[in-house]
């Protein structure tokens, strides 16, 4: 069922149920929505396209809501092609319907589309309006939240926030459900839009300006209820602190011995009270150990020594976490090594390049398998790792 917006704006996006990865890169196995929405008014706005692989059943959807009308506004909150892909058709379609966006908008436009809408640009700053009748639309920079050219529109007579990819989850609206949106909303989150904290914090303030009603994302469900939940969320997320108390233990094993001593650890953890998340690096999606590193305060990690350096699932998950921008948070490392550990030392230094990370000890070197004279090492690592 399409989410009712209100009287006069449609929700005319499209769920795709049948795409195996977001971005080439991010499992989604519930699918995902792209969301596009259309304001009937004197004058006519839609609010951005959607992905190519949607195209058909948009078109239906935006036919079926104009109603034999014409647009007379585009609004391009942001570039990327999952929003973005039909600009051209829809401009093709309506020779007389103007783009909106920002100078950081038309300055891309031709990257994307090697055709000439210059005469078509309604370029708009910081705090614009412009009216369509009923409705008045303010226009609100992003910059990086992800792309340098995204900007929020606020509906000022209705209070709805168009907030672009801010607000956004994995998942198409068919399989939504609406009692657990942090979970894909967090993984989208940190690994989408993850690394540009200061700049969502940013955002937020321009926000919290706004009496808002509805927030309608460019991913997932139409948000209109407990607003401040979801803006509280975001506000945690981009300040980098963790969500809950726990200790994620993530091993990488080779052959099993690695696997054995995290577990153990993992009993020594929680025997003191913490809740712990366990994850194997080599068979957990990579989205889903960055949304636990992010979720957690603490986290203690566990690889084999390969070739000299770190097993290349941890080796892959540490790279991530730097990519995302990983911060304040305390770590244990544990490492396991038949002749020449070096799995701890390589860790060690590759964590050193983020920020406000604390390092807790002791580092614990299990060799080939754990055994009774490594139980005293572990104990203190599981000790440390818990204290507050």
């Amino acid at each position: 069922m399409k989410p009712v917006i209100t009287n006069d704006i449609l929700y005319i996006g499209t769920d795709d149920t049948t795409i195996d990865l977001f971005e080439s890169q991010y499992p989604v196995p519930e699918g995902v929505s792209y969301n596009s929405y259309l304001i009937l008014d004197e004058k006519i706005t839609v609010m951005d396209t959607v992905d190519a692989r949607g195209t058909e059943d948009w078109l239906s959807n935006l036919k079926e809501g104009l109603n034999g009308k014409s647009p007379d506004y585009l609004v391009i909150s942001h570039l990327e092609p999952d929003h973005a892909a039909n600009i051209a058709t829809l401009a093709e379609m309506y020779p007389d319907m103007k783009l909106i966006g920002n100078t950081k908008t038309f300055s891309m436009l031709p990257q994307f589309f090697h055709k000439d809408f210059s005469t078509r640009q309604v370029v708009v700053k910081e705090g614009d309006t412009l009216s369509l009748g009923k409705h008045s639309l303010q226009f609100f920079m992003a910059p990086m939240v992800h792309w340098p050219e995204v900007m929020v529109t606020y509906e000022q007579s209705e209070k709805i926030l168009f907030s672009a990819d801010g607000f956004g989850k994995f998942g198409a609206l068919v399989n939504d459900d609406p009692e657990d949106w942090a979970c894909e909303a967090r993984r989208y989150y940190f690994n989408i839009v993850g690394k540009y904290g200061v700049q969502v914090q940013a955002l937020l303030k321009k926000a919290a300006t706004l009496d808002i009603s509805v927030i309608c994302p460019l991913h997932g469900p139409v948000l209109r209820e407990n607003l401040g939940y979801y803006i509280g969320l975001y506000d945690t997320w981009s300040s980098y602190k963790a969500e809950k108390s726990g200790v994620v233990i993530a091993y990488a094993s080779i052959h099993g011995n690695t696997k054995k001593a995290a577990e153990k650890l993992a009993e020594m953890v929680e025997a003191k009270g913490e809740k712990v998340e366990l994850c194997d690096v080599s068979r957990t999606m990579v989205s889903e150990l960055i949304e636990s590193a992010f979720e957690y305060d603490r986290m203690i990690l566990a690889a084999a020594t390969y070739d000299a350096g770190i097993f290349s699932p941890m080796e892959d998950f540490i790279h991530h976490l730097q990519a995302k921008g990983f911060k304040n948070r305390k770590i244990g490392l544990m490492e396991n090594g038949s002749w020449g550990p070096m799995a701890a030392k390589k860790m060690r230094e590759e964590l050193e390049t983020l920020k406000d990370i604390t390092f807790v000890d002791p580092v614990v070197t299990i060799k080939s398998s754990m055994s009774e004279e490594d139980i005293p090492q572990m104990e203190a690592l599981a000790a440390a790792i818990c204290e507050k």
